[in-house]
């Protein structure tokens, strides 16, 4: 597994694992099953394992702490914080709005590494931006972690360009976190050339638009009752079915280059720029491995364009969000 940098402080593996759906949202799954899953990523390279506070809640940060005893040198971890989490309810239900104020972002992050059982935290993210809490004040606080040796590197999640260039100026910014994938192009408009500009590095989460984009989803009713992606516009059962031409062309122009459509998926998002680290979430060994296949497929401009085409942005059918979840989206 070639290597890429967030910032120029951070050396990661070229592909990540988003590790939420083992524990949190896609309805988990056995421990001894996640932790096979992490053990294997680590030996062929996926080395770059993101977490947060809120995936369980706790419970994804616990499980990471513990597949990953004797090997804290070879991987390299994030987190987040910036949920309020409520004691009561039930996984998504705890989530009862945001916090990014200085004092919490200090508890959170001893909180975590408590639970990581490790001495510093690689990367520091901030989950969503707090509109009650001015960036300035909240990198300040990240800031100072990292001069306590607790924190290396920060990161935001779902910043707007403005609220990028802000933080940076606080304290440089080693990544940015967004959804981006051929069915989630909005950060091409404003925030990948921010952070081409800034020289940050781009972590696109839910690169394999949250599980369609590798075609095995065909129907709203192969989801379990209790998977977070039923409450999502674009997993309607409409939504599907008029998206489902698409995935075939995709489907038919990954056959045709031998490689699976994940693999196209995920190249095609490799591609983008050598500043980007997408984390394609998985819990299977096989689909780690897949995933881990699409850091060798060349595409060529012709190829590029061909993607392009057969996925227009505008024949995307159903948001990637409910209207309450985008309202957590900076800008």
């Amino acid at each position: 597994m070639n290597n890429r940098h967030l910032g120029p402080d951070l050396t990661v593996s070229a592909l990540g694992l988003g590790c939420m759906g083992m524990s949190f949202a896609y309805g988990g799954q056995p421990e001894a099953d996640s932790i096979r899953t992490l053990h294997r990523a680590v030996d062929i390279g996926v080395t770059f394992l993101d977490t947060a506070e809120v995936y369980g809640p706790y419970e994804n940060e616990e499980l990471i702490s513990r597949a990953i005893k004797g090997m804290r040198e070879r991987v390299v971890i994030a987190t987040k914080f910036g949920f309020k989490i409520s004691d009561q309810g039930h996984g998504t239900e705890r989530m009862i709005g945001l916090d990014s104020r200085p004092e919490h972002v200090r508890a959170v992050c001893d909180a975590s590494l408590k639970r990581l059982d490790i001495d510093v935290i690689d990367l520091f993210y901030q989950h969503r931006v707090d509109p009650d809490v001015p960036i300035e004040e909240t990198v300040g606080a990240m800031a100072d972690l990292v001069r306590a040796g607790k924190v290396r590197t920060l990161g935001l999640s779902e910043a707007s360009a403005a609220t990028i260039r802000r933080a940076h100026a606080v304290h440089p910014i080693a990544a940015v976190q967004s959804e981006y994938s051929l069915w989630s192009r909005e950060p091409e408009a404003e925030v990948l050339p921010t952070c081409r500009d800034l020289g940050i590095g781009f972590v696109p989460y839910s690169p394999l638009g949250r599980g369609l984009l590798t075609g095995a989803i065909r129907e709203r009713e192969s989801l379990a009752a209790d998977d977070f992606r039923r409450t999502l516009p674009r997993f309607e059962a409409a939504n599907l079915s008029a998206n489902r031409p698409l995935l075939d062309v995709l489907g038919t122009m990954a056959a045709d280059k031998g490689i699976t459509t994940a693999q196209l998926a995920l190249a095609w998002v490799l591609h983008q720029g050598d500043f980007i680290v997408p984390i394609p979430g998985v819990r299977k060994v096989r689909h780690l491995e897949e995933n881990a296949g699409a850091v060798t497929v060349a595409l060529s401009a012709e190829d590029l364009a061909a993607i392009e085409r057969a996925m227009p942005k505008e024949a995307i059918s159903g948001g990637r969000y409910t209207a309450e979840e985008l309202a957590m989206v900076d800008g």
